[in-house]
């Protein structure tokens, strides 16, 4: 057999509409984090902020400690809020040009600067992103940053080696987190899970009350469920086509189910985009009755309609080939401790093994919690708050937050509520965390960066005189208690934690 004719096997052709899902989805999520940072990070972590950057690149400096990869480190000063803007609005640019389609109308090579740029620009600031940003899933939207682009614009067959890559990071995903499910809390095992994750999962959405409410063996087959995805019917995307296509739905049904009854980030959403990488072009068309217009419609030079539309692709040109090839063989080089990870029993959670953040291992809900606790801060103007009456004091409120008992939680995903998650963590072990003590002395003084990320600030901007921070246990309303009260919530009073001022 010739080499293009070898080489051909490389080309994906039944991937076209996948190609464009992964892409624009993954763009578009760029969007949401650069627009999360340009609004939160410098009240959390800006030159005033919570734990300014500056501050903590000053003192990985002083400590002769490398850190992660940052351009803020090349900069005049070694961090402003100015130019983290500019790298935000950048990369809001950049990704929006690519959700409309823009840089897959040019050669083959045009999405990888767009994507590498983005990655480039987050990764910089996740660098100095601290407890801010130290969830999964920021590792997970910069692996995806780094590998999609190569995935090609319309000029070319999407790369079979790229899409199988993106399979390896779903794996990695879903049987990393049931692995972790099964080694983990027992409720996992005897089937309990499900029925405190609806009540205590760090921030609920509308229906997050409705799913908690439901009866016993409902939860039972919600987390029997969830094993066998991610434990059994995930190897299916490995397999040929129509499985893969329909192991990758199983993963997508799920992820679904979990966005309608949760707010988590943009995890969720990266999920089902990365599952897009095992269905296949004739898959999406039997379950839609037919293709989707104006997507999947390559075009080599001078070739008519692509294939999706009926038209045969030319094979891509082997210097096409040779990069995938390349890039491919460094990340595959990077997956032995991930691979090992997987299989271990010390195995690590939301972890990265490299400084770049690729090929990392991934899972969630390791440990259940039982009860849903919840920090609530209140201040008072009475010239002596410790003679202050309870009427006196005022809370302030969390846009994520539980809150008053009769608000029904909102969706924010796949937007991301830092400081909310944060408050959740906080509430599983109260303790004076550097950055909450910050945020008491910011609150003191009426700061108003911290002041626009609260949902409500019951003095308008006045500096309270003093604080206080009280725990709750709360709970759902029962269906009796909503009809008689009209609450989402019942809470209990813990006593009072912490006092200033």
């Amino acid at each position: 057999m010739e080499l293009h004719a070898w080489l051909s096997l490389l080309d994906a052709r039944e991937y076209t509409i996948a190609r464009e899902v992964i892409m624009r989805g993954v763009a578009l999520v760029f969007v949401i984090a650069f627009a999360s940072t340009w609004r939160q990070f410098p009240a959390l972590l800006g030159e005033r902020g919570l734990l300014p950057a500056p501050r903590f690149l000053a003192r990985l400096e002083e400590r002769g400690i490398r850190g992660g990869p940052t351009l803020f480190r090349f900069s005049r000063t070694p961090y402003s809020d100015r130019l983290l803007r500019v790298m935000c609005a950048i990369g809001m640019l950049l990704g929006t040009a690519c959700v409309l389609g823009l840089p897959q109308l040019g050669p083959a090579w045009t999405t990888i600067p767009v994507f590498l740029v983005m990655w480039g620009l987050y990764l910089s600031i996740h660098s100095v992103g601290q407890i801010f940003y130290g969830f999964g899933w920021e590792s997970m939207l910069l692996e995806c940053g780094a590998v999609v682009g190569f995935l090609g614009s319309d000029a070319v067959a999407p790369p079979l080696l790229i899409l199988l890559f993106l399979r390896w990071m779903l794996l990695r995903l879903e049987f990393g987190a049931g692995m972790i499910k099964m080694r983990g809390d027992p409720a996992w095992r005897d089937l309990t899970a499900m029925e405190h994750h609806h009540l205590t999962q760090p921030m609920p959405g509308p229906l997050s009350r409705r799913a908690h409410l439901m009866p016993r063996w409902w939860h039972r087959l919600e987390t029997l469920g969830s094993h066998v995805v991610q434990l059994g019917a995930i190897w299916l995307i490995l397999l040929p086509q129509p499985l893969a296509s329909i192991g990758a739905s199983l993963v997508i049904l799920t992820q679904l189910f979990l966005m309608l009854t949760g707010n988590f980030a943009w995890l969720n959403l990266l999920t089902i985009l990365v599952a897009f990488s095992a269905i296949s072009d004739p898959f999406l068309r039997w379950i839609t009755g037919g293709p989707w217009p104006g997507w999947g419609l390559p075009h080599g030079p001078g070739e008519g309609r692509g294939a999706a539309d009926g038209g045969v692709l030319a094979s891509s040109p082997l210097w096409w080939h040779v990069l995938v090839i390349a890039v491919v063989a460094g990340l595959v080089a990077l997956s032995g401790k991930p691979l090992r990870n997987l299989f271990s029993s010390h195995q690590l959670m939301n972890a990265s093994f490299n400084r770049w953040h690729l090929v990392n291992a991934y899972g969630a809900f390791g440990s259940m919690t039982k009860q849903r606790h919840e920090v609530e801060i209140e201040g008072t103007l009475a010239e002596d708050p410790g003679a202050a009456s309870e009427e006196e004091w005022h809370p302030y409120l969390f846009h994520g937050k539980p809150g008053p008992l009769a608000r029904r939680p909102r969706q924010f995903a796949p937007y991301h509520l830092r400081l909310d998650w944060l408050m959740w963590f906080l509430a599983l072990r109260p303790n004076a965390d550097p950055w909450f003590a910050a945020l008491l002395t910011k609150l003191l003084e009426g700061d108003p960066q911290i002041r626009r990320l609260l949902r409500a600030d019951p003095f308008d901007g006045r500096a309270p005189t003093g604080l206080r921070v009280r725990l709750f246990d709360y709970r759902y309303a029962s269906r009796a208690e909503h009809r008689a009260s009209g609450d989402q919530w019942v809470r209990a009073d813990l006593g009072i934690i912490a006092r200033l001022g």
